[in-house]
This record gives structure tokens, sequence and C-alpha cells, in this order.
């Protein structure tokens, strides 16, 4: 096999990163080697042009689909088409040709592969459906980011690439948003539309050179009847109903641990507070450390949070934690994070568990990192309590989900 080949793939599986799973070669003991395809399904059969070989694995693009799975529709972006060429196919929906009730399914088996791997062994886990879901899995994305290239050309990028490719409809974003996005023209660089609570579309220029322009803008989102102030360019959840999702999948965890009033929680990689206020009720007497690196953030959050009691520390999480004592009150707590996309690593994980809280609610958007950290609280003596998935990122490979440790 060679880069540039045309060959035709039976699909087998899919992986984590909104690829798929063939085998090429496979003959008598030989197992073949494995393939990664974007914009297929398990059970098809492609004719795909091979973009990258390795030695223990190659990259493909697929150009035809020949034995479709019966869980494959019509794609919701309508640029991201398999009878478009792979290279003008916009990223950022590469799960739009399934099945909504598919997608779950692949999610499922994503997040379970990767207990199975890295965590120590399998759990049982279900992926619940997004809230307010519309039925094709659409308009659910308050940001979103696009490009303009050296001419002009306003878009997404091309799936895998840097190429902007213009397109005539943003359907995984609001309304509001797909509108203010199809007027754009720009100078080279970023843009980026913001809908907050109050449903007016901001945009975000951040040009190739010079000032991003607005970025410092304070919004307020709504959650739970607390309002939270958070900068128009800062983190928030992308999905109009996620951070509300996150904040009852949180509060649900917190339910099935046993509260101390005297007992010190942290929130690592806090934000603006969100998670934090839901943690701030679990025992009265009790109060909440939360840790973030962003300036701006912490500040918010002492704001978002200045009628519970909840201190709003600015550090890194890993010289925060590096530099906390052990404290009976610490142990009496829980310990909740939710971590960058890369997750918490084992340096952090290590220190938790130093700490002994009585439990961990780890959140998490990416079921490999989380696995990797669950395995490594389970060698420090926690057990896993339960995992639950939540379709936050509809028609994307995405997946949130939450685990809940208790100490052995």
């Amino acid at each position: 096999m060679q880069t540039g080949d045309v060959i035709d793939l039976d699909i087998t599986g899919v992986a984590h990163g909104g690829v798929f799973v063939a085998r090429h070669g496979a003959a008598g003991d030989d197992p073949g080697l494995v393939v990664f395809v974007p914009d297929t399904l398990p059970a098809e059969r492609v004719r795909v042009r091979v973009t990258q070989v390795k030695k223990s694995f190659a990259r493909a693009e697929t150009l035809e689909v020949l034995d479709p799975s019966p869980h494959r529709r019509a794609h919701v972006w309508r640029e991201a088409d398999i009878d478009n060429a792979p290279e003008r196919r916009p990223g950022g929906a590469d799960f739009g040709h399934i099945a909504l009730s598919h997608q779950r399914e692949l999610k499922r088996q994503v997040v379970a592969d990767a207990f199975a791997r890295f965590a120590g062994g399998s759990v049982p886990v279900a992926v619940d459906p997004a809230p307010d879901e519309t039925p094709d899995g659409t308009r659910w994305r308050t940001r979103i980011g696009l490009h303009v290239d050296a001419d002009g050309r306003v878009g997404p990028y091309a799936a895998r690439s840097h190429d902007v490719i213009e397109v005539g409809a943003h359907p995984l974003a609001t309304e509001g948003i797909e509108e203010a996005a199809l007027a754009l023209r720009g100078q080279e660089g970023r843009i980026d539309l913001v809908q907050p609570a109050d449903g007016d579309v901001r945009i975000l220029r951040r040009p190739a050179r010079g000032r991003v322009r607005g970025a410092d803008e304070v919004v307020v989102e709504r959650v739970a009847g607390r309002e939270f102030r958070v900068d128009v360019g800062g983190f928030w959840q992308v999905h109009r109903g996620a951070a509300t999702a996150l904040d009852a999948a949180v509060r649900h965890a917190l339910d099935g641990i046993p509260a101390d009033g005297d007992a010190h929680h942290l929130d690592l990689y806090g934000g603006v507070g969100l998670l934090a206020a839901a943690l701030a009720r679990h025992g009265d007497g009790a109060r909440v450390t939360t840790v973030e690196s962003a300036q701006r953030a912490t500040g918010h959050a002492r704001d978002n949070l200045r009628d519970v009691p909840v201190e709003a520390v600015t550090a890194r999480v890993e010289r925060f934690m590096d530099a906390l004592e052990p404290d009976p009150s610490l142990a009496r707590g829980v310990t909740l994070l939710d971590p960058p996309r890369a997750g918490a690593g084992e340096r952090v994980v290590r220190r938790i568990a130093a700490l002994d809280p009585r439990a961990v609610v780890y959140v998490a958007c990416d079921p490999v990192a989380l696995a990797r950290d669950v395995g490594t609280f389970r060698e420090l003596g926690y057990d896993l309590d339960g995992v639950r998935a939540l379709d936050l990122f509809p028609s994307s490979h995405h997946v949130e989900a939450v685990a809940v440790l208790r100490r052995a």
C-alpha cells in the first residue's frame, strides 16, 4: 500500500476521534494493516484513497460508498456529504451522516472501549440525548469559529486541513449564528460568533495581524436560576443546553455521595464557577475552593458565587495541587474536576489521591483522557462508582462524560 492508492475496504468498527476502522491485506494469521477512514460507518464497504502510510497504521479518505449501512442518512450539512470531494468537505460534523440514535450507540462503544483499554476494565455506559434535541441533531451551537483566508474567503476549515471552505449553511449553529455567519466579510484571520442567553449575536474578529476586537465584553449566561458573568471570548459550553445538563448531572452525582458539613471541596479547572455552584450546596457549612488559571475567569467566579462559601483562586492546577497539604476537611470533601481535552494527567491525579477525598467527580470531554486518569485513580485506591455519558455535541464525534469515583 502506498499514498495515493485507491482501494476498497470493509469498515469493521469505530475509533476515537471521528474515524472508522478497516484492515487491509489480512490473510491467515496476519490481521492486516489498520486503516483509519472518516465519513463512513461500520459494516459499510467503501472506496478510499490512501493519504498516509505508517508502520502500524494508515489513513485514507472516503471517495465512494459501495455498500451503505442502514444507519446512513443524507448528511445534515450538505457541503460535508459524501458526494463532495474530500478536500471540499468542511470539518466539525463528522457524524452528520449517521442516524442520531446510532450516533449515540457508536459513542457508547467508544467510551466503553476507552475504559476497557485504559481504565482497567470495561464499564456499563449509556449515552443520554442532548437536552432539547432536534430530530436531526442540528441548531445547538451558540458559538462557532470561522476563518478568512488571504483571498477573502470566509468559512470553516476543511476537515483535517487549514483550507477555508465557503459554505451556504451552518446547520449545527443556531439560526441567529447562521444568519450572521453567512453575512460575514473580513480580513485574513479568525472570526468567532457567540450568542449568549440574551439572544444577540456577538462577532469577535481575530485578525492575523493586529488586536482582537470585542473579546473582553462581559455577557450573562443563566443556569439553574443563577446568572454567570463570562467574557464573550472566554470559555462557556457551546451547546445551548450543555451547561444546564452538566450542572444537573453533577448535582445528581453529588446526591449519591454522603455530605459532611465540615467538608472542604475542591473544584479544579473551575472556569467562571459553573460547577462550583453545585458543589457549594453539598453539605451545610461546607466550603469550596475553585481553581482556574485564567485570571479574568477567576474574577468572574468570585462575582458569580459571592453569595455562597466559595474561594476563587487563580493558579495552574498542577502548581496549586503541589502546594496543597493534606487536611481532614479535604478528606471529608469531594474533589470535582473538569479538565481540558488532554485530561488532568498523572501528576494531578496522584496529588488528588494523596489528599484522600471521600469521592471524586470527574467531568470530561475526551473519553480516552478520562479513561487514562480513571485507570490511575483505580491504581491509587479509588473504585469507579459509575459513568454517565451525555450527547452534548450531536452530529459530531464528541461526547461528554461524568465519572464518579469513591475511596475504596
